[in-house]
Order: C-alpha cells, then sequence, then structure tokens
C-alpha cells in the first residue's frame, strides 16, 4: 500500500469520528504523534506503547514502607535467652568447643557470673587436655630427608653423603634442633640412661649434659678408625669401650659437662659425616668397640640408633615429645638389630645364659638351620629369618620353629635396653625356649 492511499484510509476515520479523535488527542498524551509508529491506528484494549510516568509514594498520602518490605536487610533478631540449667548442660559440649557461637557467648558470660558453673568448667578444661596427646612443635623427621632429596634431584652434590651414613646425618640434625633453645635448667635435668646386663636391667644417673658428652666420647672410636681428632684428648680410657670412654670423659672434666659440650659434639659429628662421604666405597673399614667391632657402614648405623635412643631419654627429661626415626632410616636400624642377634645369642650361650643344648643342631656354616621368624610391623618394618644354633648358619623357612610379632619401635626400645625382654609386647608362636632366647639377645645388643 502506498503513502497516499494509507493518508486517505487515515482521513476518512477521522471523519467518521472527527471530533472524538481530537478530544483523545487533547486529553490523552499517548496518543501523541511518534515519528516510528504515526499512521498505525491503536487496537482497542491494547495497553499505551509509552507507559505513563508513576505517581510519587509521598504524593498519595500513605504511610512508607518499612525497610524488609523493600528488600533490606532485615533487623537482626534478639540472642536465645537460657536458663541455668541448660546453660550448665552446655558447660561440657563448651569445653570440647562444640557449641554454637551463640551458646558459647552465653556459656562464658554465664561462667562469669556463677562460681560453681566456673568451677565444673575449669575442671571439664583440664580433663579435656589430659585426653589430647601433647603435639611435637619438632618438624616431620621425614621432612628433611624429602627436602634435600627434592633438591638432590635439581642439582646433585658433587660428593653425595652415603646411604649407610644419612640415619646417622638425619638424628645428630634432629637431636640439635632439640638442643638449641635449652636454657641452663634444660642442660642440667637429670637423666636415667638405662640398658640391659646379662639379666638385669641397669641404669646411670647423668644430666642432659653428661647425655652429649656420652655421644661425642662414644661417637670418636669412629672418629678415631677416620683419622680424626679423639675428643678425649689426652685422657686414656682404662678399655677401649663406649662405656670406659665415656667415664673418662666425665673423669677428666673439672665441673660437670655444661651446655659448652654442644658445640664439640655437633663439630664431630659435621665432620664423621663430612670424612665419611669422602672416603667414598670405605664403608668396610672395621671400626673397633673394645669388645666386638663392626664395619664403617655398620657402625654408623650404631650411631644414629643410639643417638636417637638418647635423644628421647633427653626429651623425656624435659617433657617433650620426640618421633621415632623416618621408616626408610628405622628399616636399616631394625635390620642392623636383627643382624647382629645370631653373634649375641652365640655369646649368651657361651656364658651360660641362654637355654640348655639339647635342641641344637650343629650345621656347617652357610646351611640351613633352626630359625625363629621374627616380624616387625609398622613403619620401617619387614621379616627376618634368625638362625638359632649359630652365627655362620643360614635362616630357613623349612627349619623355622618359632614366630615373634613386635611393633618396629617396640623392638628398637627393648633392642636399646629401655623395655624388659619379659614385658615387650610380642606375639609369640612356637618354641618357648626360642622365643626367650631371641627377646634376652635383643636386650644384650643394649649399653650404655
Amino acid at each position: 500500500m502506498t503513502g497516499p492511499d494509507r493518508s486517505e484510509a487515515y482521513d476518512d476515520h477521522e471523519g467518521e469520528g472527527g471530533d472524538r479523535g481530537e478530544r483523545d488527542g487533547a486529553d490523552n498524551p499517548s496518543n501523541a504523534a511518534d515519528p516510528d509508529t504515526e499512521g498505525v491506528p491503536e487496537e482497542p484494549g491494547r495497553p499505551p506503547r509509552i507507559p505513563l510516568p508513576r505517581a510519587s509514594v509521598e504524593d498519595g498520602g500513605l504511610p512508607l514502607p518499612a525497610p524488609a518490605d523493600l528488600g533490606g536487610t532485615p533487623p537482626a533478631p534478639a540472642p536465645p535467652v537460657f536458663g541455668h540449667a541448660v546453660l550448665k548442660s552446655l558447660i561440657g559440649a563448651w569445653a570440647l568447643a562444640a557449641c554454637s557461637a551463640e551458646e558459647a557467648t552465653a556459656v562464658e558470660e554465664h561462667l562469669g557470673e556463677c562460681g560453681a558453673c566456673a568451677d565444673e568448667a575449669r575442671r571439664l578444661r583440664e580433663a579435656v587436655g589430659l585426653l589430647q596427646r601433647p603435639e611435637s612443635l619438632d618438624l616431620d623427621p621425614g621432612l628433611r630427608t624429602r627436602v634435600l632429596e627434592s633438591c638432590l634431584e635439581r642439582r646433585p652434590p658433587r660428593i653425595p653423603v652415603p646411604d649407610w651414613a644419612a640415619a646417622y646425618d638425619a638424628e645428630t640434625a634432629r637431636l640439635d634442633a632439640l638442643l638449641q633453645d635449652f636454657g641452663d635448667a634444660e642442660w642440667h635435668a637429670p637423666v636415667r640412661l638405662r640398658w640391659f646386663r646379662d639379666e638385669e636391667p641397669t641404669t646411670r644417673r647423668t644430666t642432659v649434659a653428661g647425655v652429649i658428652a656420652h655421644l661425642l666420647s662414644v661417637d670418636g672410636l669412629v672418629a678415631v678408625a677416620l683419622g680424626l681428632d679423639d675428643p678425649l684428648g689426652e685422657v686414656p680410657p682404662r678399655r677401649p669401650t663406649p662405656a670406659a670412654r665415656t667415664e673418662a670423659y666425665w673423669r677428666a672434666s673439672h665441673v660437670p659437662p655444661t651446655r659448652a659440650v654442644r658445640a664439640p659434639w655437633r663439630e664431630q659429628s659435621h665432620n664423621l659425616v663430612r670424612t665419611v662421604s669422602f672416603t667414598g666405597g670405605a664403608g668396610t673399614l672395621p671400626i673397633p668397640y673394645g669388645d666386638f667391632e663392626l664395619p664403617l657402614h655398620d657402625a654408623m648405623l650404631d650411631r644414629a640408633f643410639e643417638c636417637w635412643v638418647h635423644a628421647e631419654d633427653i626429651a623425656d627429661a624435659v617433657d617433650y615429645p620426640y618421633d621415632p626415626p623416618s621408616p626408610r632410616h628405622l628399616h636399616r636400624m631394625i635390620d642392623l638389630a636383627a643382624r647382629m642377634l645370631p653373634t649375641a645369642l652365640a655369646h649368651r650361650r657361651r656364658s651360660g645364659l641362654a637355654a640348655p643344648a639339647h635342641h641344637r643342631h650343629l650345621v656347617a656354616a652357610g646351611e640351613p638351620g633352626r630359625s625363629l621368624r621374627l616380624e616387625i610391623e609398622g613403619s620401617g618394618g619387614g621379616e627376618w629369618l634368625i638362625p638359632l644354633d649359630s652365627p655362620a648358619a643360614k635362616g630357613s623357612v623349612e627349619h623355622e620353629v618359632a614366630h615373634v610379632a613386635l611393633d618396629g619401635v617396640e623392638f628398637c626400645r627393648l633392642a636399646a635396653g629401655h623395655v624388659p625382654p619379659q614385658e615387650a609386647a610380642a606375639g609369640q608362636v612356637g618354641d618357648r625356649e626360642a622365643i626367650r632366647d631371641v627377646l634376652f639377645a635383643a636386650a644384650s645388643l643394649s649399653r650404655m
């Protein structure tokens, strides 16, 4: 349809009701001309294309709506009111930190007003403290190993620390971290060294500083074998044994050892790690212990084991928690003790301390013989077949006569003389005499 035709049709429509159209156009602003819609007829019942302006609520004389009706933040509800009986029943949950924020606030306000409930709350809080195991402030024992491994993967060392010396390196570092914040009172705290001699437990009283002096003097056995300075200096021990060297060091001191012993001990441990790293494959160098000797790689494990055991003695003396070694190092220590058990059994047998020999079956060196299966559970555990009749015999599944199961840390404490063989928490099956001999042999590995 062309433009003129549209105009004619529109004009005809106006002609039929011209007066009405003029009135609507004057009275209703919505009928004003729109450039976009001009000439388009309105449909009946359809809302206007341009809405009318809304009237203000203030012009209508009506009351203003509440803020909540407009979608605003509703006012905070009044805090709940608890009676005395309810607050008293909530004290237990409050002591365990199991109350909601409102309940905790109400209980704490009530405790400031009610003496009986305050006493009950104090007793419950103390009881909760006894239920919780004290947490160590020390880092995870395995953290140092993981950090070093990560660093060494990025840049391998030119002279790496041998695997058999890594446990000693880690345990001396952990003990030194424990000692670094000790004051004079902690250095002179009493410590009781414990070990097992023949059939009886033995103890010796000293101090924290005395324990570090003991470690310094016994580590000197390895230092002397490697050509390093002897910490005893010109003081000769009566015998070249760990106990005799310790007694000589203590006697040579004009005053009891103090915190000054930490520096030479730590310097010596650094020198030992550095020297064995340079020696490379010299792990078979014999280290004399007086009554016996160990190859260097086993001697370093032995020193790591004793460092951990005496670190626990020190931690107990100052009431501080101390964690076992990392599983990898703990396994190496357990393996050393298991390998030493056949020789310890033979020594006890020669001393008349083992069971009668009517069950023994002598075999040639390297041949299978009667065996005990030693199962160590937990981290660092494993299984070992211990030959019972000769150190040179070979452990054999076919000749197994007994089975003993122990936790790894429990076994180490037994080997350190800290747990009597009769009280070792061990699962036992088989020959009772063989089991008793092995448990007592493990305890006999301990020394001062």
